[in-house]
C-alpha cells in the first residue's frame, strides 16, 4: 500500500503542475506572448512526466519482513520448456521459460536517513526472468532467452534515472539484486528472499532441493 500511496501523491502533484501549466496556456493576457506560451508548455511536460514517474511508482511494492519477495514453480511443458508460476502476494502470472538454468533479477528501492525515520519501507519490484542453455549450440538458438516480468512506461524509468545520477544517494538508493543461474526441474518451487548479500533461493519442496544436490 505504501507504494500505491506514494504514487498517489506523485500524481497529485502531476495534476497541479498540468492545472498550472493550463493556466498559464489558457490565460486571458497574453503580455509575455511567446515566453509565457514556451514556458507554459514546459510546465505541461513536467506535469506529465511527473504522471509517468507516479506510474513507475506504482509497480513497486514494499518489502516485507520474514516474508518471500515471490515464489516461482516450474512445470515442464515439453523438451526443455517450462512455464513458471510466480507469485506474489495474491498477485499470480505465468510465463514460458526455455532452458537448463533460470536467473531472476529484481530493482530495490532502498530508502536512507529522514525517509527511515518517518517510516518508509525499501521497495522492489521483479525485472526480468532469464533462462539458459548448458550447450552452447542451443544457447545461441534460444527463443525465449528472457521475459521482462516488469516496464516502464514511455522510458520513463526512474530506478534507472537515480542509478546512473546517483543524485539521490542521500535519501533513496537504486540497487539490483540477481538470483544467478540455479537449475530447473519438473515441479521444483523456490521462495526467493532478501538476503544481506543479496536474493537468496529457498527450495521449497523435493524436486528444488534434488536439483540443487545435483547442480
Amino acid at each position: 500500500m505504501q507504494y500505491l500511496g506514494l504514487s498517489v501523491v506523485i500524481a497529485l502533484f502531476a495534476l497541479i503542475t498540468v492545472l498550472v501549466a493550463l493556466r498559464l496556456l489558457l490565460g486571458g493576457h497574453w503580455l509575455l506572448g511567446w515566453l509565457r506560451g514556451t514556458f507554459g508548455l514546459l510546465v505541461l511536460g513536467l506535469g506529465g512526466l511527473i504522471g509517468l514517474v507516479a506510474w513507475d511508482a506504482r509497480t513497486y511494492q514494499a518489502l516485507e519482513e520474514n516474508a518471500p519477495l515471490a515464489t516461482l514453480t516450474f512445470q515442464a511443458d515439453g523438451d526443455q520448456r517450462y512455464q513458471v508460476r510466480i507469485e506474489q502476494g495474491s498477485q499470480v502470472r505465468h510465463v514460458t521459460l526455455e532452458g537448463d538454468l533460470w536467473q531472476l533479477d529484481a530493482r530495490v528501492l532502498q530508502w536512507r536517513g529522514l525517509a527511515t525515520l518517518i517510516g518508509l519501507e525499501p521497495g522492489f519490484r521483479l525485472q526480468q526472468l532469464s533462462g539458459r542453455y548448458l550447450a552452447v549450440e542451443q544457447q545461441d538458438l534460444a527463443r525465449r532467452p528472457r521475459t521482462q516480468l516488469a516496464q516502464s512506461a514511455l522510458g520513463v524509468d526512474a530506478w534507472a534515472w537515480l542509478q546512473q545520477c546517483q543524485c539521490g544517494s542521500m535519501f533513496l538508493e537504486a540497487r539490483p539484486l540477481r538470483v544467478s543461474y540455479l537449475p530447473i526441474a519438473d515441479g521444483a518451487e523456490y521462495a526467493i528472499e532478501q538476503a544481506p548479500t543479496g536474493l537468496l533461493a529457498r527450495p521449497r519442496n523435493d524436486a528444488a532441493e534434488q536439483a540443487l544436490s545435483a547442480w
